[in-house]
């Protein structure tokens, strides 16, 4: 599964997770001030690149975040409908539609985020860089994200297997997305319960002891890397200023 760690020996896998979620804000930040054709292209090139330093394939990750494509090609679609003839408008879907593929390049690298790096160490670096207790809450959150999410994920490939071999899918659209919807919220809530239970079990600290973290050259090199991404969406602001 790619929307989960999977331990390796990529670039990626041996970098502080601080410089990579460097990374990742500075990657969003420069998607969301070139949401055009042509930086959209560079915006592209460089999640690809990050994806190959992760050894992470571009179709697995599409594969997993199935359930939000749907979603990202309606609403062009929705949006470029008319009332009157020609009946839809390139030019009001024309945003939504490069929206809809900035947001499918953040989750892109994302999954390259989430597949290299322990929860462990995601939880160390939030909390290294948030002090006091919000620090605390926010890397016990990321940490316990990143440890559901995988498992409900296996949870809905179950219900859909189990949905089909029973002739779901001969059903209609909707009923079948009802069924899978009914059922995932439940066995998220079983699981959640089950979750709360094991914590209680194990005496969950507020503060464990967490893994050390130390930059390397080539962490120096990502901050290096999200510094620029970060100037480059800076950019158009500090240059109308000027």
């Amino acid at each position: 599964m790619v929307l989960q760690y999977t331990p390796g020996e990529s670039l990626a896998h041996a970098l502080d997770p601080r410089s990579k979620l460097a990374v990742q804000a500075g990657f969003v930040a420069a998607a969301f001030a070139y949401t055009t054709p042509s930086g959209l292209a560079t915006m592209t090139v460089l999640a690809a690149g990050v994806l190959a330093v992760a050894r992470t394939s571009p179709l697995a990750t599409l594969r997993e975040v199935w359930v939000v494509l749907p979603l990202l090609v309606a609403a062009p679609l929705l949006q470029g409908l008319t009332l009157s003839a020609p009946y839809f408008s390139v030019a009001e879907a024309r945003f939504p539609a490069l929206a809809a593929y900035r947001t499918l390049l953040v989750l892109l690298v994302a999954a390259a985020y989430v597949r290299t790096t322990p929860a462990r160490d995601s939880r160390a670096a939030v909390q290294h860089t948030v002090p006091g207790r919000p620090g605390q809450l926010l890397g016990m959150g990321v940490a316990f994200v990143f440890r559901f999410l995988p498992v409900l994920q296996r949870d809905l490939s179950r219900i859909r297997d189990a949905s089909r071999a029973r002739l779901g899918d001969q059903r209609r659209l909707d009923e079948r997305m009802r069924t899978v919807a009914l059922v995932g919220l439940n066995r998220a809530f079983s699981r959640s319960d089950a979750f709360s239970l094991a914590l209680r079990a194990r005496c969950f600290s507020w503060n464990p002891t967490l893994p050390r973290l130390r930059l390397g050259r080539a962490d120096w090199a990502a901050l290096a890397f999200a510094a620029g991404l970060f100037g480059a969406a800076l950019w158009p602001r500090i240059s109308t200023v000027i």
